[in-house]
C-alpha cells in the first residue's frame, strides 16, 4: 500500500457514516446477541480461543452479523478474506480459494472467508464453496436476512453451526446510543450533545430493534441541528421525529417475515382471538402485503378451521373478496378486516380433515372395488348383477334408508367427526342416530351388497456415539429421572447450563448433548468425581467438553457458589441450574443456597431439581417377616425409624414437600413441586448390608443413627436376622421423589438487579 491508498483508507473512515464508523472492533464493544456471544457460551468461547468452524449468521438488518464478523477478523490468527455474494460469482470464489490454498501451503495459515448476503449466492455458486470447506481448505462464515435452511443450499448448512441473531433490545439500543455519544474518536464525544428523554425514546422505539436505523437518525439529527452559543446541540424530540418519522418495517414478501407474519394472522384466526388478527393484519398491510393472498388465505382457512361449524364463511369471506375486488385501496380494507372479524369470531371445526383420513386410506390400503348394489345397473344389470339390491332413499321416510355405502372391507369405518361447535352442532347427533342404524342394518344383513355374479444442527458422529454411550451406562430408572427432569423446561441449543451436583454425570452429559451451542458447567464436590468427570470429557472436542469446577463439600459451601463462579467468570448467568440430590446432606434448610443462586441465574432461567424424599423411603423394618422377629423388638425398631424421619437434626431427613415450599418462596422462588412414587428393585447384597450397620465414615450410617433409640444388642439382633432373611434376595424398595421446577420471582429479580448490578 503507498501513500495515497493509506490517506485514501483514512479519509474514506473519517467521511463514512456514523454506522459505519461505530461499528464494534472487539467482543468488548460488541452490543447484544448475549443469548450467543454471553460469557461463556459457545460462539464467544470459539472466539477467544480462535477455535471456529464454519459459521452462519441469520437474522434481520442491523443486527450485527457483519459486524460480527469483523469481530471475528480483529481476534483470529487465522488469514480473514472476505465478499460480498451480491457483487462476486465463482470468479471471486476462485481466487479467494487460491489465496487460501497459498497461505496454507507457504505459512500453515488456515484462512476464514466470509460471504456477506450468502443467500444471493446461486446453488452453482454455493456449491463452488462447497469441496473447500469440506476439505478444510477455508472456513466459511456466512452472513443472511434469509432463513438459511430454506436459502442455502443443504450441504453448507449441514457443515455449519447456524446462529441466529435477534433485534436489539430497547436496553442494547439504548447502549448503542451511549456509545456513540461517548467516543470522541469515532461518534461525538468532542461535542456537546444532549439529548431530550422523549428523543431519546422515539428515536429507540422507532428504530425497532435496528442498530444502524438508530445511529443514521442520530447522525442525521445531530449534524442538522446547529450548536448553541455554549456549543451545546439540543436535540429535542421535534428533531428526532424529523430524523426517522417512521417505523422500519422487516417485511420480504419473498422472506421469513411475510411466512412468519401470515402464520401469525392465521394461528390467531383459528384461535379465535380478534384482536391479535386486526393487529397481524395490520403489520401486513402496513407492510404493502398483497390482500389478495391474505383473501386466499383466509378462505382456505373458513374450509379448513370453520368449515361445516359455520357453513356461510366461505360465503361471506368470498364476498368480501369480491367486495375488495370492486372498490380497492384504502377503502377495500373494510372488507379486508370484516373478512377477518368473522373468521375471528365464529365457530370452529376441523372436521373437514376427514377427508385426509380417507385419502390416507386410499393412498395406504389395498383398492377396495366398488359394492355391486352401488354400481351402474343401466348396462350389466343382468349380467353381473350390477344395481341389485340398492335401496332408493327418497323412497323411505324422512328421504334416508339404513344401507352400506363403503366398500366391504371398510365396513364400519369412520372418518367424519362432527363437532358440537355451531351449526355442526345440531347435525352431530342425526349423523350419530344415522351411523347407528347403518351399523344395526350391517348386523341383520341388510341394505348391504350381494354377492357380485363371477365368470423419508453439523452431527460429529464420534461425539454423538461417545455421549450416547456415556448416556446409556445410566440405570433405567436413572434415565427416567434425568428425562423427566429435562422435559420439565427443555433447555435451547444455546443455553447455559450449571450442573449443581454432576456426582456420576448423569444430568451433564445429557445437558452436554442438548446444548451444542452454549456451554456446561458442573460443580463437583468431592475429587475423586472432578477426576472422574475430567477423564471421561478427555474424549470430547476441546469445546464442547463441560467446565468441571471442584468445590469444597461442606454443605454450607453451595451457598458460596456464586461467588466461587463469579471470581473467575464475573458476568456468568445461566439459562438452567440443574441437580439431582443437590441436598442430600444438608444439616440445615437451603435458604441461604436458594438465595444465593439467585445471583447465578438469568432473569428467565429455570432451576431444576430432582431430590430423593427420604420420608417417603422404605422402611427396612417394613421388609422383615413378621414371624421372623420378636413383636416387642419389631415395635421399637419401627419407633426408631419413625423417628430418623421425624426427629433427625439432619434438615435432609425430615423434609417435607410443603416445607420445601414455603423455602422456595421465602427465598425469592415462584415453584412448582411434582411428588412421583417410585418402587424399584433392590438386590440386597451382604456388602449393603454391612453398609447400613457398620459404623459410618464420612456420615453415619443407618445402624448409627437407630443407636439413640435401640441399644447394640437390639441392633445386633436385627443386623443378624437381616443376614439370614434378606442376603441376596430382590426386594420392592419403595421412595418418592419431588421433581422441583422454580422460576425467580420478578420483584426478586428487581431487587437483585439493585442490591447486584
Amino acid at each position: 500500500m503507498d501513500l495515497f491508498d493509506q490517506h485514501r483508507q483514512q479519509l474514506t473512515a473519517a467521511e463514512a457514516p456514523l454506522a459505519a464508523r461505530m461499528r464494534p472492533r472487539t467482543l468488548a464493544e460488541y452490543i447484544g446477541q448475549d443469548h450467543i456471544l454471553g460469557e461463556g457460551r459457545l460462539l464467544r468461547r470459539a472466539i477467544q480461543a480462535d477455535q471456529l468452524s464454519s459459521l452462519i449468521f441469520y437474522g434481520p438488518p442491523g443486527t450485527g452479523k457483519t459486524t460480527l464478523a469483523m469481530v471475528i477478523a480483529n481476534t483470529t490468527r487465522a488469514r480473514f478474506l472476505s465478499i460480498n455474494a451480491v457483487l462476486s460469482g465463482v470468479k471471486e470464489i476462485r481466487e479467494a480459494i487460491a489465496l487460501a490454498q497459498e497461505t496454507r501451503g507457504m505459512y500453515g495459515q488456515r484462512t476464514i472467508l466470509f460471504v456477506d448476503e450468502v443467500h444471493r449466492f446461486n446453488k452453482s455458486q454455493q456449491d463452488a464453496l462447497l469441496p473447500w470447506v469440506e476439505n478444510g481448505t477455508v472456513i466459511l462464515i456466512g452472513a443472511t436476512t434469509e432463513n438459511p435452511y430454506f436459502e442455502v443450499n443443504k450441504a453448507l448448512v449441514s457443515r455449519s453451526r447456524v446462529f441466529q441473531l435477534k433485534s436489539l433490545t430497547e436496553r442494547d439500543l439504548e447502549r448503542v446510543i451511549d456509545q456513540a455519544l461517548q467516543d470522541g474518536d469515532r461518534g461525538y464525544g468532542k461535542l456537546q450533545v444532549q439529548i431530550d428523554l422523549d428523543a431519546r425514546t422515539h428515536l429507540v422505539n422507532i428504530a425497532n430493534g435496528d442498530a444502524r436505523t438508530l445511529l443514521n437518525a442520530l447522525e442525521l439529527a445531530v449534524e442538522t441541528t446547529p450548536a448553541k452559543a455554549d456549543g451545546t446541540i439540543h436535540v429535542t424530540l421535534e428533531v428526532a421525529e424529523e430524523s426517522i418519522q417512521k417505523r422500519a418495517v422487516l417485511y420480504d414478501k419473498e422472506g421469513d417475515a411475510h411466512f412468519d407474519t401470515i402464520s401469525a394472522f392465521i394461528k390467531s384466526l383459528r384461535g379465535s382471538d380478534p384482536d391479535a388478527a386486526l393487529y397481524w393484519l395490520a403489520r401486513m398491510v402496513y407492510a404493502g402485503e398483497d390482500p389478495r393472498f391474505i383473501f386466499r388465505r383466509m378462505l382456505i382457512l373458513a374450509g379448513e378451521d370453520v368449515g361445516m361449524a359455520d357453513p356461510n364463511a366461505v360465503v361471506v369471506v368470498h364476498a368480501c373478496a369480491e367486495t375488495f375486488d370492486r372498490v380497492g385501496m384504502p377503502e377495500g380494507r373494510y372488507p379486508l378486516a370484516q373478512a377477518a372479524l368473522y373468521l375471528a369470531t365464529c365457530p370452529k371445526s376441523n372436521s373437514v380433515m376427514a377427508f385426509f383420513d380417507a385419502l390416507a386410506v386410499v393412498e395406504q390400503e389395498r383398492e377396495a372395488e366398488v359394492p355391486t348394489h352401488l354400481r351402474d345397473a343401466n348396462r350389466d344389470k343382468d349380467g353381473f348383477g350390477h344395481g341389485k339390491g340398492y335401496l332408493y332413499p327418497h323412497s323411505y321416510r324422512e328421504h334416508w334408508v339404513a344401507q352400506q355405502y363403503l366398500p366391504g372391507s371398510l365396513q364400519g369405518q369412520v372418518f367424519y367427526q362432527p363437532s358440537d361447535r355451531g351449526h355442526e352442532g345440531r347435525i352431530q347427533q342425526d349423523v350419530a342416530r344415522q351411523r347407528e342404524a347403518q351399523l344395526a342394518s350391517l348386523v341383520d344383513g341388510v341394505g348391504v351388497a350381494l354377492p357380485e355374479v363371477l365368470t423419508y444442527s453439523p452431527a460429529d458422529a464420534g461425539v454423538d456415539r461417545w455421549l450416547q454411550r456415556t448416556l446409556s451406562q445410566s440405570g433405567e430408572r436413572l434415565a427416567q429421572v434425568r428425562d423427566r427432569l429435562f422435559a420439565l423446561a427443555p433447555p435451547q441449543r444455546h443455553h447455559l447450563i450449571l450442573d449443581l451436583n454432576p456426582s456420576s454425570g448423569l444430568l451433564t452429559w445429557e445437558a452436554v448433548r442438548r446444548v451444542p451451542e452454549g456451554g456446561v458447567y458442573a460443580c463437583a464436590h468431592q475429587p475423586q468425581d472432578a477426576a472422574a468427570l475430567q477423564e471421561q470429557a478427555a474424549a470430547l472436542p476441546e469445546l464442547s467438553r463441560p467446565v468441571i469446577l471442584q468445590i469444597d463439600s461442606h454443605p454450607s459451601a453451595i451457598a458460596q457458589l456464586p461467588d466461587t463462579l463469579h471470581a473467575t467468570y464475573p458476568n456468568l448467568r445461566f439459562d438452567r441450574l440443574i441437580g439431582r440430590n443437590v441436598w442430600l446432606n444438608a444439616t440445615e434448610p437451603p435458604n441461604a443456597g436458594l438465595q444465593a443462586w439467585i445471583k447465578l441465574l438469568q432473569p428467565d432461567g429455570v432451576l431444576l431439581l430432582a431430590e430423593t424424599v427420604p420420608r417417603q423411603t422404605q422402611r427396612l423394618h417394613q421388609l422383615m417377616p413378621q414371624d421372623r422377629i420378636d413383636t416387642k423388638l419389631v415395635n421399637r425398631w419401627r419407633k426408631a425409624e419413625e423417628r430418623l424421619y421425624t426427629h433427625s437434626p439432619a434438615w435432609s431427613m425430615t423434609w417435607t414437600v410443603n416445607d420445601l415450599e414455603t423455602i422456595f418462596r421465602q427465598s425469592g422462588f415462584t415453584v412448582e413441586i411434582m411428588l412421583e412414587q417410585t418402587q424399584t428393585e433392590l438386590l440386597i447384597s451382604p456388602a449393603l448390608i454391612d453398609r447400613w450397620f457398620s459404623p459410618g465414615k464420612a456420615q453415619p450410617s443407618y445402624a448409627d443413627q437407630l443407636r439413640e433409640s435401640l441399644s447394640d444388642a437390639e441392633l445386633n439382633k436385627i443386623q443378624m436376622l437381616a443376614r439370614q432373611q434378606w442376603t441376596n434376595q430382590t426386594v420392592q424398595w419403595q421412595g418418592a421423589i419431588a421433581f422441583i421446577k422454580a422460576h425467580i420471582n420478578p420483584s426478586t429479580h428487581n431487587q437483585t438487579l439493585i442490591t447486584h448490578p
